[in-house]
């Protein structure tokens, strides 16, 4: 049986997969439920990440001047990696970290891009509490970046303003280091998605997109992307040539199988991280 065909078939019987109490957005990460959010969960046929290959790297660039920093976040309830780290959810999303950096490898896979087959899968939750868990390794530098400029979140999650963020940066209103917020309490750095852009795509596809990614790739250790939707947006098909991997979201027992393939199929062959599976009712 495929791999694709494995991710289709786990989705579509994760739906038995009953909720207790509701908490945001918990994760079921290659078969990993959170233990405060479910009671029962089907276990996995196969690891989270399977295969990688090796992507290109970069040539180094001059490092990114040092963002401008606040000492504390208004963080959402739902970021418990940084608020509850002891708790069973955020210990998922520390399992779902260190599957991404053992699938390293040395293959070079420090830009990961995360998506879903639609809305409301939970895609920028994971994205935050994946940076999150990801911050709290040692000597880390992390940068999580907003790159749905159609419907951002990771603003709202961090509590912090929109503006200036990656849409001002690519159409010449800010420079990077303007836009960047380094959160020094959380150990983290967040590019927000900034003033909304009347035409996105064209936007993620210029090549001040390129030398962004480039320049943040020359100075943090990992960077966490949260893209739109894969489908039926042509955003995703555009980011995903310029990053390392991509990991999809997918809420289990909700998002159709066809759905799924779809978003499968727009993701360029070998990029494929892997998938997370968010709990659902």
């Amino acid at each position: 049986m495929s791999r694709i065909q494995d991710i289709l078939n786990k989705a579509e019987r994760d739906g038995t997969v009953r909720r207790i109490r509701t908490v945001a957005d918990p994760i079921v990460a290659a078969g990993l439920a959170a233990p405060d959010a479910v009671a029962t969960v089907v276990p996995p046929p196969a690891p989270l990440v399977e295969e990688l290959r090796a992507a290109p790297v970069a040539a180094p660039l001059p490092p990114v001047p040092r963002p401008r920093s606040v000492g504390a976040a208004s963080l959402d309830p739902s970021l418990v990696a940084a608020l509850a780290p002891h708790a069973a959810t955020a210990e998922q999303y520390r399992a779902l970290r260190t599957r991404i950096v053992h699938a390293d490898h040395g293959s070079g896979v420090r830009v990961v891009l995360v998506t879903s087959p639609g809305r409301g899968e939970g895609k920028s939750v994971t994205v935050a509490n994946l940076g999150l868990a990801m911050a709290q390794e040692y000597q880390q530098r992390i940068c999580i970046v907003d790159a749905n400029l159609r419907d951002p979140q990771l603003h709202r999650l961090f509590g912090l303003p929109g503006t200036p963020g990656l849409a001002d940066v690519l159409a010449g209103r800010a420079a990077l280091e303007d836009a960047l917020v380094a959160i020094d309490d959380l150990n983290i750095t967040v590019l927000p998605a900034g003033e909304p852009a009347a035409h996105p795509a064209e936007l993620l596809g210029t090549v001040s997109m390129r030398r962004t990614f480039d320049a943040l790739r020359s100075t943090f250790d990992r960077v966490v992307i949260d893209a739109p939707a894969a489908t039926p947006l042509a955003d995703v098909g555009i980011l995903a040539p310029q990053v390392d991997s991509v990991l999809l979201v997918v809420r289990a027992g909700m998002t159709k199988k066809p759905s799924i393939q779809e978003a499968i199929n727009s993701v360029e062959p070998g990029k494929l991280l892997g998938v997370v599976f968010n709990a659902a009712a």
